[in-house]
This record gives C-alpha cells, sequence and structure tokens, in this order.
C-alpha cells in the first residue's frame, strides 16, 4: 500500500480542475450538437425521454463520485511514478483510459449487444476526459 501514501503529496487544486474538466468535457460531448442526438439514437433514447428519468441525485452523484476518484486516483499514481508535466501525465491517463474504461465498454457493451455507436462514443468521451485530466494533474505536479 506504498502507493497510497501519496495522496498526502497529491496537489489538491490540481485533482479539482481534472474533476472541473471531465464534467466540462462530459456536458460538451453529449450535447445533442455534439455526439448527443447520435447518443440518444444508439441507445433508443430521445431528448424527452431523458429529461423524464426519475432519480434526480441518484443518476448525478454517484457519476459525480466517480469522477473525482479518478482524479484522485490518478493524482496518487501520477505522483507516485514521478511524471511531472503535462505530455506524461495526459500519456498515462490515455493508456489508462484506453485498456480500463474503453475496454470495459467493448467487453460490456458487446456482450449486452449495444451498437457500436455506443461504445464508440462512450469510449471517446472517457479517453479525452481522462487524457486531459492526467495532463492538468502532470502539469500542476
Amino acid at each position: 500500500m506504498d502507493w497510497l501514501s501519496h495522496i498526502s503529496q497529491i496537489n489538491w487544486l490540481a485533482v479539482a480542475l481534472a474533476f472541473v474538466s471531465s464534467m466540462a468535457i462530459g456536458f460538451v460531448w453529449y450535447l445533442p450538437a455534439v455526439l448527443g442526438k447520435r447518443w440518444m439514437a444508439a441507445i433508443g433514447k430521445t431528448e424527452e425521454d431523458l429529461k423524464n428519468i426519475s432519480g434526480g441525485a441518484g443518476i448525478w452523484v454517484p457519476m459525480m463520485v466517480t469522477a473525482a476518484l479518478t482524479a484522485v486516483l490518478l493524482a496518487v499514481l501520477i505522483s507516485k511514478l514521478g511524471l511531472d508535466n503535462a505530455a506524461a501525465g495526459g500519456m498515462f491517463a490515455l493508456v489508462l483510459a484506453l485498456v480500463f474504461r474503453a475496454g470495459g465498454h467493448v467487453i460490456h457493451n458487446g456482450f449486452a449487444g449495444r451498437p457500436t455507436t455506443v461504445t464508440l462514443i462512450d469510449s471517446g468521451h472517457d479517453l479525452l476526459a481522462m487524457t486531459v485530466a492526467g495532463a492538468i494533474i502532470g502539469a500542476m505536479s
């Protein structure tokens, strides 16, 4: 658990900015004018369907907690590895996103029979969001 000791060495401002960047990228990525219409069509939903989903904060809170924990873990790992610039942090985060996030989408969506479009849009979002988060953290390390 030596890597966990690096939590005291992370830059919390970098973590906060990485989190905000992930949220902003997701907001823009899934706008109807960007990829939102394609994504909704691929999952078989309309804007009206999504507006009528019940759950309130129950939908947003887990997503925000996950984004925050992703930023914290990236910061710990980037600190432990001594990655101290935007390129190194971004590349490391891109590799993690490709293997774990995009790989997860490929596996789960493949078995669920979801359209490839869903996998590509969701994976693309994760690759971009994590790469930017890693670059921010690396630059501020």
